[in-house]
């Protein structure tokens, strides 16, 4: 009983013992399920890191920075008063940088709205300042404030933090929701994992009796299973990588074609493909895992 008890693992391991499961590997529809959940997987992780990266690179482009509306009819008035403003925040501790908006700006900011004959038309516009704060610098943006009101007081300031903040709220509920997305396709490839792991028990269940009888354990039998069923799950997931990349390189090129600077920022860094690239071999490891833990504790009921 020796050379089929402890010594059957040599054999259970070789091809050999592979050959004991007679259908070839890929032949099942698991590996084509694992493909459809993974790319799913994929897309909404990519997602969810895009929003992620754009919430990041919108806080810190936005976040500690004012713009100064200086709003009078009379042009002269206004630009003595805005340039009032510029040269006291300048001087202002903790104001990183300060730069009047010319007019010709505005008017091509306001072409797209308007039209270009009302654009171009001498409309009364107000002058615009844009002002950015020192990261971490303190009390800045309430002095610098202060000093616009104390300057002009017809001046309006428009708060980015404040206006931002419905969108950084929708972005936080949107990546909330993909890695919701990502935890169900994962468990839903869980479970596809263990129907097909009783499926294979059903089906070979005298070659299973028949490796019980020769002494092999049930740690052995489930190795032999498990590593179809890991190899089945590695090809499905590559497969859904490969498809769900084409998408996102193809829905990027469209994203750049836009032309936004707020679309654009929801872009994929070289970290974020690199743990999508995780993801098929994280899902074959849970694969592999519920696998054997599916088929242990079958083989051990029917003992």
């Amino acid at each position: 009983m020796a050379l089929f008890g402890t010594g059957s693992g040599n054999w259970l391991t070789s091809a050999a013992g592979r050959r004991l499961l007679p259908e070839g590997w890929l032949s099942g529809p698991m590996p084509w399920v694992i493909a459809i959940m993974m790319f799913l997987m994929v897309l909404a992780a990519a997602a969810g890191l895009a929003l992620g990266f754009a919430a990041r690179g919108l806080d810190s482009h936005l976040s500690g920075q004012i713009t100064v509306q200086v709003v009078d009819a009379d042009q002269a008035r206004r630009d003595a008063t805005a340039d009032r403003i510029v040269g006291a925040l300048a001087s202002q501790p903790g104001v990183a940088a300060v730069r009047r908006i010319s007019d010709g700006e505005i008017t091509d900011l306001l072409r797209p709205w308007l039209g270009a004959g009302l654009a171009d038309n001498d409309l009364p516009v107000p002058a615009m300042i844009d002002v950015a704060f020192v990261p971490g610098a303190a009390g800045a943006q309430q002095a610098a404030e202060a000093a616009v009101l104390a300057l002009g007081p017809r001046a309006r300031i428009d708060d980015h933090a404040q206006w931002l903040a419905p969108l950084a709220g929708l972005i936080a509920s949107l990546r909330w929701l993909a890695a919701v997305l990502v935890l169900l396709m994962a468990a839903a490839a869980a479970f596809t994992v263990v129907l097909a792991a009783r499926s294979a028990l059903n089906t070979h269940q005298a070659t299973i009796d028949v490796m019980h009888h020769l002494g092999s354990t049930d740690a052995q039998i489930a190795q032999l299973f498990q590593r179809r069923i890991a190899t089945d799950a590695l090809f499905g997931g590559m497969v859904g990588l490969l498809l769900a990349s084409l998408v996102i390189f193809a829905v990027g090129d469209r994203i750049a074609r836009v032309g936004s600077d707020l679309i654009g920022s929801v872009d994929l860094p070289l970290v974020a493909w690199a743990i999508l690239a995780l993801l098929p071999l994280a899902g074959t490891l849970l694969a592999t895992l519920a696998a054997r833990a599916t088929i242990i504790l079958a083989l051990r009921r029917r003992l």
